[in-house]
């Protein structure tokens, strides 16, 4: 190489290994746009409201439980009370809104709607091998594809690992490909098979032809990415694949071996979207002094005793957050770190786990180049429209829209610097 690119490669045996980012190669990737990302966390049984929102409003304000172990980063993330998304209601089913805003998802008839990351995806995704991934510690996860279908989870590190680095056999990889192809050739069908139906078909019916046409351009334009994307190396990394933990009421441990693979996909600029659904469990977690069973603990009743208890589990949840933070901030690219690089949004779909309450959502937003160190208290009889953030996270990503959801225009007070 004559000269050096946005991060500098070791090439060989058709492997590149990215190197770390180096001040004496800066000057020539001046003129490289910013990489701009999204994580978003979802803590499903609830953090306890007192432990994390601070009483006083604005920038000045006393740091409670949680953000006092948070409090290395407070200028670099903003706390958001009174805020929730409109209609939206349903006790723990709240969290298939969380990153749609969909109103109503306990009604028998409620169908999702495209989710904040997937948005995203399909605007950005094309830029690297995988255009997000649905992540949860069991079950369900928080993405929801354009035609509201939930994006399957994937829940174990060491898979989440071997689908980011490794490649497999080459009959593996073979037969892969030919998959692809062998997908690209049914839509094939289908399209010409539709397309002699138009004649025949009332305005009505040819309308609903028309998106479904649009699904499946969507889908050719998935597997043409696929198909590019296959032939090329998959990034590498100089650690070990993890061990999952088997104990699946170790959380603290379980947590932390996802964060790592989550900040290695960023690292490597596999994805730039990640979902993480913290589910919570009915079994009591392996952390010193709990005795109770954690879902019952979230349902507390302003019993002093479970409260304790409580406190002990979220701020377990909470180290594991810091540290995902601390190594986006201690990985650095040419534009700065990560974390400047990436919002990171952590919070609640619950407002009050012990009563299913969905007004007053606890949220954070950490990173990605706005004016942080502050805490935006809104109303929290009158709930500010939540949705109105993700207006300002998308446009944050370069997309030109002032709505998302039932939000219109950007959230107040929340501002970008530059």
């Amino acid at each position: 190489m004559t000269r050096f690119q946005r991060r500098t490669l070791l090439r060989g045996c058709g492997v590149a290994l990215a190197l770390p980012f180096f001040e004496s190669t800066a000057s020539a990737s001046k003129t490289i746009a910013r990489r701009r990302r999204i994580v978003a966390i979802d803590i499903g049984l609830g953090l306890h409201a007192p432990n994390i929102i601070p009483q006083q409003a604005g920038r000045d304000y006393e740091l409670p439980t949680y953000l006092k172990l948070l409090a290395e980063f407070r200028d670099q993330f903003t706390v958001i009370s009174g805020a929730s998304h409109p209609e939206v209601g349903g006790g723990h089913a709240s969290y298939k809104s969380y990153l749609t805003c969909a109103p109503h998802p306990n009604s028998a008839g409620f169908r999702n709607t495209i989710s904040l990351d997937q948005l995203a995806a399909a605007e950005f995704g094309s830029e690297t091998r995988f255009a997000s991934l649905s992540l949860s510690s069991s079950g369900p996860g928080l993405s929801w594809s354009r035609s509201g279908v939930e994006i399957p989870t994937l829940t174990r590190p060491s898979v989440v690992f071997r689908k980011l680095f490794l490649a497999g056999k080459a009959d593996e990889q073979a037969l892969q490909m030919q998959r692809l192809q062998d997908g690209q050739s049914v839509l094939d069908v289908v399209m010409d098979q539709t397309r002699r139906l138009q004649r025949s078909l009332t305005s009505r019916d040819r309308e609903k032809l028309d998106q479904y046409f649009e699904a499946v351009r969507e889908a050719e334009r998935r597997l043409a990415k696929a198909e590019a994307w296959q032939q090329k190396p998959k990034s590498t990394v100089d650690v070990d694949p993890p061990r999952d933990e088997p104990d699946s009421k170790r959380i603290v441990q379980c947590m932390r071996l996802m964060y790592d693979v989550m900040h290695l996909a960023i690292q490597t600029d596999s994805t730039r979207f990640l979902t993480y659904n913290i589910a919570g469990m009915n079994a009591v977690p392996v952390i010193p002094g709990v005795d109770a069973d954690y879902h019952n603990l979230s349902h507390h009743g302003k019993d002093p005793d479970k409260i304790a208890q409580l406190t002990l589990i979220e701020s377990a949840l909470i180290e594991e957050f810091r540290g995902f933070l601390a190594k986006l901030q201690a990985s650095s690219e040419a534009e700065g770190s990560l974390l400047d690089s990436t919002m990171v949004l952590f919070g609640s779909n619950l407002g009050n786990a012990s009563s299913h309450d969905t007004k007053n959502m606890p949220m954070l937003l950490a990173g990605g180049g706005f004016r942080h160190g502050q805490h935006l208290a809104f109303d929290r009889n009158n709930n500010y429209p939540l949705p109105n953030l993700f207006v300002s996270m998308l446009q944050r990503l370069g997309m030109e829209t002032d709505r998302f959801g039932t939000g219109h225009g950007t959230m107040t007070g929340l501002d970008p610097i530059g």
